[in-house]
């Protein structure tokens, strides 16, 4: 593997191959790897990132630490992705993902420097993988249904113990557990889900932590539109517009030459007709709660007084959209139909029990309750400055989707580093089954997989080599129990972090959702595969212009 770095194509690039851009590439995924590696665990630290205009994010999720690094490196680009898809696949696990993937790929450049043929490498972790995907589902999985409501409640408290709710886990983990089921909803095929989306998450200062609070029903940060507006209705019917309810302008460079002053007022006065009769064509239809996204101006206010309707002004279009579909209304951005006619349908309303404005902290917001279609929950979470807040929201979404994934799986596995020791053990003694030179990239899968435990050890000031040896040998004690029960129930042993020992975490309630765990060994796999295939680097670099002093900058 003859290294030819400073080969200068045809092409005017840079060739590197072989051994060099191996060692690039894991030096690369070691460094995003070793950037989350102490925000992993209970105890995990956070990170502070400034970005270039001087925001300042501190966070302790995986996703966001990486999304904000600017990465140049290719290979460590493969990370950020794959850390991203985690967030988006499952929405919690991004920081252990990417510390797997990252050890896969160090323990299969060893061995490509050992003359093993990154192809046999590349078998064996497939192999490993399916094998371990296999021995997950079978063995370390507990059905939900036989642990009950607690089991949510717990996979909730697992997720944020490193998060900086954690020390408010039993406050927290209820409020999750309410707020996502109460967004049920059962599909055609009759399969229950969980949208994220429809769990709306406000912030407002002050307070403390604790007094964060679920509403039942959408929580929209707005007022309405005047003083004069009533603030409740009950029995409301939506129009959901995006259309501008301000007196007609006439548009830009539209020049009208009048002879007679008279048709002056004329046109004044028709101008203002134009949205007046809009407005009560909606009216008309029974709507009297009318959302827009953009202006309403008081000439057309006085008619939603008059008509004892709620008028709300600028509302979010993300906000309106997640109503129209909680309420069955439609978002209209025209009401002109296709006769060139302008018409307003009640079939386009949606339709909730109530809508009312009250004000929580600070803030007056409009609650939309008892929507129809879909159920809705809002979150409003109060804190201390922006930073927490914004840190405070990330933690919930990661619980949320924790929690969610939990009830569509219907499986846990326990946490604490329990199943990354089981599959070690397991992968070990699969390893020495086989005859074929897969065996040795089996064996580094299986160490390599030990790398959570240890890292969580690490993190929590504890001696990992000694917690590692003592959990593998519970887990070995639990694969070759034969018919013994009490030895069996080893294999839920995982590590206690606060206290530095080991102990049964299915029992402790420390839990994860089992999907979360397949999905991120099969990513980790993936990413680790596709940057060992890489054996030759070519960069083409951009042509450098003759002639100007100031070239190349």
């Amino acid at each position: 593997m003859a290294s030819n770095r400073s080969n200068p194509l045809p092409l005017g690039g840079v060739r590197t191959s072989g051994l060099e851009v191996r060692s690039q590439n894991v030096l690369a995924a070691l460094t995003i790897s070793n950037i989350v590696k102490s925000s992993l665990g209970p105890v995990g630290l956070d990170k502070m990132l400034v970005d270039d205009i001087g925001d300042v994010t501190i966070s302790n999720d995986g996703a966001t630490i990486l999304n904000l690094l600017e990465v140049e490196h290719p290979a460590a680009r493969v990370l950020v992705e794959l850390a991203q898809q985690q967030d988006k696949e499952v929405g919690d696990g991004t920081t252990s993902v990417v510390i797997i993937a990252a050890e896969l790929l160090r323990r299969a450049h060893e061995l490509v420097k050992n003359k093993i043929h990154p192809t046999t490498i590349i078998t064996g972790y497939r192999l490993a993988s399916k094998e371990a995907v296999k021995f997950i589902v079978d063995q370390m999985t507990v059905k939900v249904d036989s642990l009950g409501r607690d089991c949510l409640v717990n996979v909730a408290k697992t997720s944020m113990s490193s998060k900086i709710i954690g020390a408010d886990d039993d406050f927290f983990a209820e409020l999750v557990v309410n707020a996502i089921t109460a967004v049920k909803t059962v599909n055609n095929k009759g399969e229950a889900k969980y949208p994220i989306k429809a769990v709306n998450i406000l912030k407002a200062h002050g307070r403390g932590v604790r007094e964060s609070q679920l509403i039942k029903g959408y929580a929209v940060n707005c007022t309405v539109a005047s003083q004069a507006i009533k603030t409740r209705i009950v029995g409301a019917k939506i129009a959901c517009l995006d259309i501008n309810l301000q007196k007609a302008r006439m548009h830009l460079g539209v020049n009208i030459v009048i002879d007679d002053p008279d048709k002056l007022e004329d046109i004044r006065r028709r101008e203002i007709e134009i949205t007046t009769e809009r407005i009560q064509k909606i009216l008309a239809t029974g709507a009297n709660v009318i959302m827009t996204t953009k202006g309403i101006d008081d000439l057309c206010l006085k008619l939603f007084v008059e008509a004892g309707a709620m008028a709300i002004r600028r509302v979010k279009k993300d906000d309106l959209r997640r109503i129209a579909k909680s309420t069955g209304a439609t978002l209209i951005s025209t009401l002109a139909n296709l006769e060139g006619e302008e018409t307003f349908d009640a079939a386009f309303l949606g339709h909730a029990e109530e809508v009312v404005q009250e004000r929580i902290s600070d803030d007056e917001c409009i609650l939309v309750k008892g929507t129809k279609v879909h159920s809705s929950a809002s979150i409003i979470l109060r804190g201390a400055n922006d930073y927490m807040l914004d840190e405070m929201e990330r933690s919930i979404h990661d619980c949320l989707c924790a929690v969610k994934r939990t009830l569509e799986s219907n499986a846990v596995v326990p946490g604490g580093g329990a199943v990354e020791s089981a599959l070690s053990i397991y992968l070990e003694n699969f390893a020495t089954t086989l005859g074929s030179r897969e065996q040795l990239a089996i064996a580094e899968f299986a160490n390599a997989l030990l790398v959570i435990p240890k890292t969580l050890a690490v993190n929590a000031a504890k001696d990992s080599t000694d917690l590692v040896s003592k959990l593998r040998a519970y887990h070995n004690a639990a694969q070759n129990a034969g018919g013994d029960e009490s030895k069996k129930a080893l294999k839920w042993y995982g590590l206690d972090l606060i206290k530095g020992v080991t102990r049964d975490n299915l029992a402790a309630g420390v839990l994860e959702p089992a999907m979360s765990k397949l999905k991120s060994l099969k990513a980790a796999t993936e990413a680790a595969i596709a940057l060992l295939r890489i054996d030759d680097m070519i960069k083409i670099e951009p042509p450098q212009e003759q002639g100007d002093p100031h070239g190349g900058h």
